[in-house]
Parts: structure tokens; sequence; C-alpha cells
């Protein structure tokens, strides 16, 4: 049953949601010399750079040097966000993608959960990501 799902998991993630895996793997192939490993069909690439985490598709990407207390529950959280990429195919890059972009990235919106002492995962794409990743690893999301 595991090679089934799996087998769906891939033909859904490069025909349904072609857009963004087409991005992750161009950034899979920018940091080809990094450590990477299969995480419940997707591919985890661990990089080193001066950002956190992205999920693209299939391809996830955590930062390795934060930690492995912080890039497990990441990759949890990450998987969510393949999984989100099943259900909506192209509209994902603009109802996930676009939103969480903004609400990681903006200053505004980093000093609102600041000042509200509001989580990163308080936003419904981020929280929905969180999970749904629990809810099919079985393992632990981040919560702050």
């Amino acid at each position: 049953m595991k090679f089934v799902l799996r087998f769906f998991y891939i033909v859904l993630q490069f025909t349904w949601g072609a857009l963004q895996n087409a991005a992750g793997f161009f950034m899979f192939l920018k940091h080809i010399k990094c450590r990477h490993a299969f995480y419940h069909g997707a591919i985890v690439t661990y990089h080193r750079g001066d950002w956190g985490g992205i999920s693209l598709g299939a391809f996830i990407f955590v930062n390795e040097k934060r930690g492995e207390e912080w890039y497990k529950p990441a990759t949890v959280h990450e998987y969510g966000h393949t999984l989100q990429s099943l259900l909506l195919g192209p509209l994902y890059l603009f109802v996930i993608g676009l939103p969480s972009f903004i609400w990681c990235n903006s200053k505004k919106w980093i000093a609102y959960r600041k000042d509200n002492d509001k989580s990163y995962f308080d936003l419904y794409c981020e929280k929905w990501a969180n999970r749904w990743g629990e809810a099919v690893t079985h393992e632990g999301a981040p919560e702050k």
C-alpha cells in the first residue's frame, strides 16, 4: 500500500503540481552538493544558507546549520506544504507560496508578529501545513 501511495504522490506532484516542482527541481540542482534524503516520498535538501526552509512540490529545503532540533520539526512542517501542493496543484504558489513568503519576509508582518506575540504558525497556510504534516508523518511540527 505504501508503494501505491508514494507512486500517486510522485505522479500528482509532477503533473498537477508541475509548476512548483519545476522550481523545486532547479533549486535542488542549485544545492546539489548539499546533503539530501528521502522523506515520505519527498526529497529533502539540507542547505547551509542564511534562510530557514521552503517547500516546492516534492522538494523540501531546510537549514542544516540550525541543528537537528530545528530541522526535524521544520521538515514535518515543510512536508505539510508538499501535501498542500498535491491538493491545490497550480494554485499552490498563489494560495500558499505567496502568502507564506510575505508573512515570513515582510518587515511589516515580522513586526506585527513580534508586537502582538503571534507565532509564525498562526497564518492559515502555516497552521494547516503543521496539522497535515503531523497527521501523515506522526511526528511533531514546530510550535512557535
